[in-house]
């Protein structure tokens, strides 16, 4: 589920960034190599994985990714069935490669998680196996964890199974390249199938009240000798994947709960006062809100083609905070669901990327094999909290940071140039300054004025600072 607005730096304007980039890593205290020994055990790891004996390299999985991403975590393959559907979901066996405190792992507790700066990215794990050895590659024998989800003809989940097996994709596709053969109608059947499972799930998730935010990326890029930032809103293939994890993870937190053991990704209700923020917000951008349509459904009626309803959905953002993760061995902490998607939940599926969903992997196996979670395991979990807590904060400063510097670049030789806008924010404690959303480019940046901003407005702005060394953009409301 995205809450977050991603970067994407096309390969041409990379070279333009890595200064900034560099700058931002060593302001951070970010790991720029990892260790001699953890590179020397990660090779070693490499050559020698544990292997599981079931062998099911006949299921014809693939990978979908962004085009040019070699950290493949998940590999795919979903079928119809007499009453329903079965999904076959492969996850990146890190296990089979990292052992509880040999250097990678403890190299992975202090990171947490891959850090992404556009096209640069911080890995978890060393690349000989987050690119290489156990990466779900095309036409390569890999050690996995294979779940087998059922679901009857609704999309409710009916059985889950998760364990060990010898996996191997079939081929490395790309969101847009196989989005296009959607459209035009030349792919494989299957992607039919999954299309028809995100839309069933998508409606069971409307049915509990969940919401997803379909937050748009914004992409750089050169065009003509000139930089430009606009938005790129997300392709419908996106949103099928997407259910599968998602769907994944509320099977792991099933069988978690029911054993009484294991870690929950969690998110509390929003503030009602949060939500009557939001309900004024809309009314100063002139988008219609019902008092009968609630929250999720206010999401849903927007469209992330539009740039004020690009601006309302970054708004809602401030209403999904809090998130956390929640470790248990007996009861169950007080707070256990996830808001947002109305279920309990657990990342379950990018253990590549993600420290978290190595020990959910480790669980379910366990559980679904009848045997005791792994004492090493146990022995983790009351710190996992905290330390996925930590490398969030840490991956949120990042992105933020490389937001802002793509931003300056983009508009650094156009200071003092005229844009239009909208004031989509309004300082509580000064009236005089907020937040404003250019359209072209696609940019929300701080704006100051003369007199009191008028929330929700379209104004015209002038640019009085683009600065990439201290990566801030500024307008001022034109008179």
């Amino acid at each position: 589920m995205s809450t977050t607005r991603r970067l994407h730096i096309k390969p041409e304007a990379d070279t333009a960034f890595s200064r900034g980039l560099g700058d931002i890593q060593r302001d951070l205290k970010l790991p720029s190599a990892f260790p001699p020994e953890v590179e020397a055990a990660a090779v070693a790891a490499a050559a020698q994985p544990r292997w599981p004996t079931l062998d099911c390299s006949e299921i014809a999985l693939v990978t979908i990714d962004p085009a040019g991403a070699m950290d493949l975590d998940q590999a795919m393959y979903v079928e119809r069935t007499e009453g329903g559907y079965r999904v076959y979901y492969a996850i990146a066996d890190v296990a089979a490669f990292v052992s509880a405190g040999d250097p990678i792992d403890l190299e992975a507790h202090r990171r947490g998680e891959t850090l992404y700066g556009g096209q640069t990215k911080i890995p978890l794990h060393p690349k000989v196996l987050s690119e290489d050895a156990a990466s779900l590659l095309p036409d390569q024998l890999r050690p996995a964890l294979l779940w087998t989800i059922d679901l009857d003809h609704t999309g409710e989940g009916i059985a889950v199974d998760v364990r060990r097996a010898k996996v191997r994709s079939r081929a490395k596709l790309d969101y847009d390249g196989v989005q296009k053969l959607i459209d035009a109608g030349t792919t494989d059947p299957m992607w039919a199938v999954l299309r028809d499972i995100g839309e069933l799930r998508r409606r069971r998730e409307v049915s509990r009240g969940g919401v997803s935010l379909p937050l748009p990326e914004q992409e750089v890029g050169v065009v003509d000798g000139r930089w430009e930032l606009a938005f790129r809103a997300r392709l419908p293939l996106e949103d099928w994947n997407e259910q599968i994890s998602l769907l994944t993870g509320m099977a792991a937190a099933h069988l978690m709960v029911q054993a009484g053991v294991g870690i929950l990704r969690t998110l509390p209700p929003p503030d009602p006062r949060s939500i009557e923020r939001l309900r004024v917000t809309a009314r100063a951008l002139a988008i219609d809100w019902p008092a009968a349509l609630d929250y999720p459904g206010f999401i849903r009626s927007l469209d992330p083609t539009k740039s004020l309803h690009v601006a309302m959905l970054t708004a809602c953002t401030s209403v999904l905070r809090g998130a956390g993760y929640a470790a248990f061995n007996g009861a169950l902490p007080d707070q256990s669901m996830h808001s947002a998607l109305a279920a309990q939940y657990t990342h379950a599926t990018a253990p590549l990327r993600r420290l978290v969903d190595r020990y959910t992997g480790e669980i379910c196996v366990a559980l679904c094999a009848g045997q005791p979670v792994p004492d090493w395991v146990l022995a983790a979990l009351p710190g996992l909290p905290a330390t996925m807590q930590a490398c969030g904060h840490r991956a949120g400063q990042y992105e933020s940071a490389v937001l802002n510097l793509a931003e300056a670049v983009v508009l650094a030789s156009r200071v003092g140039e005229v844009f239009p806008g909208a004031i989509v924010e309004v300082d509580h404690e000064d009236p005089h300054k907020g937040t404003v959303i250019v359209r072209e480019p696609a940019i929300e940046a701080g704006v100051s004025g003369i007199d009191a901003l008028p929330l929700g407005a379209d104004v015209k702005v002038s640019l009085v600072e683009a600065d990439p060394v201290r990566r801030v953009t500024r307008f001022a409301l034109n008179s």
